[in-house]
């Protein structure tokens, strides 16, 4: 994914250039799983072609390091990134300046502020770790999949070559001190204890725990392109093998290769041990190419047409995903699971010509120059203006879109009219009464209209079990009232807040994404919620001790749980849920559970960007209102419960059973079944209500 052949090999005579042809065809065995993946055509496990892009980096760029050192004693760190940056940031640089305009004209208005912010982050080569902390976002369910998101590997491979060079630099520098030679057993011993060793057994422990993150994030990949490395400082080994004996190895590596792609899909945690299957295949057909002849994987991977792909392997990798991006955006379904056989070939073929073009003009060039290659200094500034510029664009998409979500959201606050229990008819009405002057807020700042415990970081994340508490309200207030939940119950917690510095009620937030704190293992992605679990334990704990609340306000979106058989079910939910509840009471507090608000239609999600297409015509992006799931369990438990109560807000959220992307000149939803906060406000006065009951009853029981 890194050069062509010409550079990033050298000359070693027959057997030299067999294993270089092998490495070729890896390269387009490895760039036609992934589009092929991505196009909605190949196999369930196309995604492991990244996989043995990581082991030949490691494997190239090690070979070139060796060489040098064997050379001339020493690693020239400069001129190393000056081929790097001829090599690479180009290419890079012209597909960010293209991705960046179609994403302007053609992706959708509320996402190409973030997306521009994706660019900068892709031109910089940390965009990987960005991704990674969108991948547990638990609020970032309606963000489509970033027209950079491919970077992601990019990046890795960036700071590995950050990392790997230096520290050959390192040990050169330690071992020339205690006067001991540099050998190839030497690097190969510092790789292994320093980096493969340590990055394999990170990656294995934090896929276990946190699968998303793990996929992106540096340290879990580091050992396969280690592992890449360690075949380059064992080259004089492999090439004493047995013929036999290689042709052997070369053909059960690409067995098993193959394997890794049929067999492992989409739900397998990656990478962590999973991926040592391809990684270990792929340094296998490396291998064996130093020995096996003609007979060994050579006679598949060294045909003309798949050298040719390898050498435009790294460009072809480039191109694919925007296209893809760009596709969808036009309409036409190419992506996973979802594209149709002459879609995601004909993308294939846009990327190869694309590919084509861009390598022909813009990366042969410029890497062969001999005007840069006698440059050091001159490659370093090209790459680094290039870079720059890149990411230029990238900050001025996000700048321009945030002054275009400013210029919008423009409003004047009107005062919120009284509401009572009843929903009003004026509310019911064809033309209600509008709140603001203008759509409040805009769809463009939709996925920040949230409550403001967010930003004081009340909000578990779903990989935590830490109970933060936040306490809103009169601080000082004699009645003690607790907010547990989800997310779900986040969305009301500072109007809770609010209710309770009138009222003095000192008022203590407890919530986790996804999250209800009940006696119960609940899922999340299909798979036992387990910080959920440590932390319903912990909230519980304190709403049932010595300082339990009077009042425990709460909801949520979960609806089932874990049986004793591991199947989920709404009655086992229900019946923790009630036996939580009860708990809680015996303590001495009164529960109120607020209904679930309901989930869009999936033709208008998500809903303010139907709202930002249909601006005009607010009736296009409406739905029946139905009671979620979520819904139907609490008043469920609620029955089953004395001293529980259920307030039913779905009057208000959508009333006449109408649910609006925009209400009243207000933006109604924001990151899928969630409200945003602006309309969570104008529901103030009937949650009030809904809560004044319960006080008064909790203060009678004082």
């Amino acid at each position: 994914m890194t050069a062509t052949t010409a550079e990033r090999t050298p000359r070693q005579g027959t057997r030299g250039a067999r294993w270089r042809r092998d490495v070729e065809g890896l390269r387009a065995l490895a760039v036609g799983l992934v589009l092929a993946y991505h196009a909605g055509l190949g196999p369930p496990g196309g995604f492991v072609g990244v996989d043995v892009f990581f082991v030949v980096s490691g494997f190239v760029i090690t070979t070139q390091i060796v060489r040098e050192v064997e050379q001339t004693g020493r690693l020239r760190i400069a001129a190393f990134y000056a081929r790097r940056a001829r090599r690479l940031l180009p290419a890079a640089g012209l597909v960010l300046a293209a991705t960046a305009g179609a994403t302007w004209w053609l992706a959708p208005l509320t996402q190409r502020g973030v997306f521009g912010s994706d660019i900068a982050a892709a031109a910089g080569y940390v965009v990987n770790w960005l991704f990674a902390k969108r991948s547990v976002d638990y609020l970032a369910e309606d963000l489509e999949p970033s027209p950079v998101l491919h970077f992601w590997s990019l990046s890795v491979e960036e700071q590995f070559y950050l990392v790997w060079p230096t520290a050959v630099v390192v040990l050169i520098w330690l071992l020339t001190r205690s006067r001991r030679p540099v050998s190839r057993r030497a690097l190969g011993v510092g790789l292994t204890a320093g980096i493969i060793v340590p990055s394999l057994a990170f990656s294995i422990l934090y896929t276990a725990v946190e699968p998303g993150r793990a996929f992106f994030v540096t340290p879990t990949r580091l050992w396969e392109m280690g592992i890449g490395a360690l075949v380059a400082l064992g080259a004089r080994r492999w090439a004493r093998l047995a013929p036999s004996a290689a042709v052997a190895l070369g053909w059960l590596g690409l067995l098993a290769l193959a394997a890794s792609a049929l067999l492992v899909d989409a739900s397998t945690p990656w990478p962590g041990s999973a991926a040592l299957a391809p990684t270990l295949a792929t340094a296998a057909v490396i291998v064996a190419g130093f020995a096996a002849g003609r007979h060994g994987p050579e006679r598949l991977l060294g045909r003309p047409t798949m050298v040719w792909v390898g050498g435009l392997s790294y460009s072809l990798y480039l191109w694919h995903w925007p296209v893809l991006r760009v596709a969808d955006w036009s309409g036409v379904e190419t992506d996973i699971g979802g594209g149709s056989l002459v879609a995601g070939s004909a993308a294939i073929g846009v990327s190869v010509v694309l590919a084509w073009l861009s390598y022909r003009f813009v990366e042969h060039p410029i890497r062969t120059s001999e005007a840069l290659r006698s440059r050091v200094r001159g490659s370093l500034v090209m790459g680094a203006v290039i870079s720059v510029l890149a990411a230029s664009i990238g900050v001025l998409m996000y700048v321009a879109s945030e002054a275009d979500a400013a210029r919008r959201g423009h409003r004047t606050v009107a005062a919120l009219p009284g509401q009572t229990l009843e929903v009003p008819a004026a509310l019911t009405a064809a033309h209600p009464p509008v709140l603001y002057d203008r759509l409040t807020p805009t769809p463009l700042g939709a996925t920040r209209d949230l409550d403001p415990v967010y930003a004081r970081g009340c909000q578990t994340e779903t990989t935590s079990d830490e109970v933060v508490e936040c306490v809103v309200g009169d601080p000082g207030g004699m009645l003690e009232v607790a907010v547990v939940g989800d997310s779900k119950m986040g969305q009301w917690a500072s109007i809770v807040g609010r209710i309770g510095e009138r009222r003095g009620w000192r008022v203590a937030v407890y919530t986790k994404s996804g999250c209800p704190a009940v006696e119960a293992t609940v899922p999340i992605d299909g798979e036992p919620y387990r910080t959920c679990q440590v932390w319903g334990e912990r909230v519980l704990d304190r709403l049932t001790g010595a300082t339990a609340p009077d009042v425990v306000v709460t909801t949520s979106a979960q609806s089932t749980a874990f049986a004793p058989d591991g199947r989920t079910s709404r009655a086992e939910y229900t019946a923790a849920l009630t036996r939580t509840w009860e708990r809680v009471v015996a303590a001495g507090a009164v529960v109120v559970a607020v209904s679930d608000t309901p989930s869009p239609d999936r033709d208008v999600l998500p809903v303010y960007e139907c709202v930002a297409q249909h601006e005009a015509d607010p009736d296009a992006c409406t739905w029946p209102a139905r009671t979620s799931p979520g819904s139907r369990v609490l008043r469920a438990a609620t029955e089953a419960t004395a001293g529980a109560t259920y307030a039913d807000l779905d009057p208000w959220v959508c009333p006449g059973g109408l649910c609006r992307g925009q209400y009243r000149n207000v933006l109604t939803y924001r990151q899928g079944s969630h409200i945003t906060a602006t309309f969570a406000a104008t529901l103030e006065a009937p949650l009030e209500a809904a809560l004044d009951a319960a006080v008064d009853g909790a203060r009678r029981e004082r």
